[in-house]
Parts: structure tokens; C-alpha cells; sequence
């Protein structure tokens, strides 16, 4: 004889507090290395950005330390970052503030 387990009733508080995933972000930072056109380089060749954002991005990172240069889901920006790492450049990822 089986016995069909009991009919289970989900309730979801729709008023509950959801924090949003803001998503993330992939940061190259300036390092005292690699050559600008270098920089610019990669992110035309990995991104397939145009050489007018490819240098506008390349311009931040020299002038401004650092730049935010692909935005996504977490997995896909420690994938981005692992890349930049693997072109020498120094790369982190982090929340989208």
C-alpha cells in the first residue's frame, strides 16, 4: 500500500524586503607595465570594443588609477577577470556600486 505525501501549500510574503543583485563589475587597474596601446589592445581583442572605447576605457584606467570595463552577472566577470589576469594586466571584480 503507498501513501501520497500531503499536499505541502508554498506561502510567499510578496511585501518581504528583496535586496537586488545590482549585478558586478570587472576593475583593470593602472600598473606600471604594460604599454597603453597594450591596454587598448586588449580590450578591443577580448571585449571587441571600438578603438574609440577601447581607449576612452585605457585613458581611465592611466588617468584615474582604474576602469569598470565589462559589467554582468558574477560568474561571467570572475571569467573577465580571470582573462584580463591572463593578458598581464591587473584585473579584480566586485559589486556595481
Amino acid at each position: 500500500m503507498s501513501v501520497a505525501p500531503p499536499e505541502i501549500e508554498e506561502v510567499v510574503d510578496l511585501d518581504a524586503d528583496v535586496e537586488i543583485d545590482k549585478g558586478w563589475v570587472t576593475l583593470v587597474w593602472n600598473d606600471p607595465v604594460n604599454l597603453m596601446s597594450y591596454v587598448s589592445w586588449v580590450f578591443q581583442t577580448y571585449f571587441g570594443y571600438s578603438r574609440e572605447k577601447a581607449e576612452e576605457l585605457m585613458l581611465a584606467v592611466h588617468n584615474e588609477g582604474r576602469a569598470a570595463v565589462s559589467h554582468g552577472t558574477r560568474e561571467r566577470m570572475e571569467t573577465d577577470t580571470a582573462a584580463m589576469h591572463g593578458y598581464s594586466l591587473w584585473a579584480t571584480f566586485q559589486r556595481d556600486e
